[in-house]
């Protein structure tokens, strides 16, 4: 992506502008941090979030030391270009004690979706033995429609007839043998969510 450095306001916090880096695709903020111009010009060539460290006053790269890297998807200044949203992909743990973000209690709580189809990709991937999704990819795609349809019926009942905690539980299986259907046909999630903002209008 393309953004002009002069087109930024660098006078108010003499030649630093706070960047908050967001997940790309839960919408979670992990973590905030001051940029200058090297430091937008060198995330924006090197595909890495990088930083002005103010209490070292020098440039760094976020997991420089640690290897959690954020992989920049896009970056963008507000209405006033005089601060940033970093979209990113994390490597690892965005905060230094370990954690995914600096901001532990503020995950939205549609991150689980995310967070979630994270869980179910490595499952098809690695394939562990004893686990259910593995045994619903190994059963093929086929199965796994079969168990989102009647998971469906079981939520639409649920809806008629039980109370608001069986019907959350229920739709939370549906919507896991969903998210299992999806990754079976190779159709990300983040297709789903542009989907639904694009009929948003």
């Amino acid at each position: 992506m393309t953004l002009e450095s002069d087109s930024l306001d660098w006078s108010k916090g003499d030649g630093l502008i706070p960047a908050v880096v967001q997940h790309w695709r839960s919408g979670r903020v992990l973590m905030l941090g001051y940029m200058n111009r090297d430091a937008v010009a060198q995330t924006l060539q090197s595909g890495k979030v990088t930083f002005f460290s103010r209490s070292r006053q020098r440039l760094w790269m976020k997991g420089e030391t640690s290897g959690h890297v954020l992989e920049m998807r896009s970056m963008h200044a507000d209405c006033d270009g005089d601060t940033l949203l970093v979209l990113a992909e994390p490597s690892g743990p965005t905060c230094h004690r370990g954690t995914e973000s600096c901001f532990t209690d503020a995950a939205p709580s549609l991150a689980i979706l995310s967070e979630l189809d994270d869980v179910i990709a490595s499952r098809e991937r690695e394939r562990p033995a004893g686990r259910y999704t593995t045994t619903l990819f190994d059963a093929g795609v086929r199965r796994i429609a079969q168990k989102v349809g009647e998971e469906g019926l079981e939520t639409a009942l649920a809806a008629v007839a039980q109370d608001q905690a069986s019907i959350a539980s229920e739709t939370a299986d549906l919507l896991y043998h969903v998210l299992v259907l999806l990754r079976a046909r190779d159709v990300p999630l983040a297709e789903v969510a542009e989907e639904l903002r694009r009929r948003r209008g």
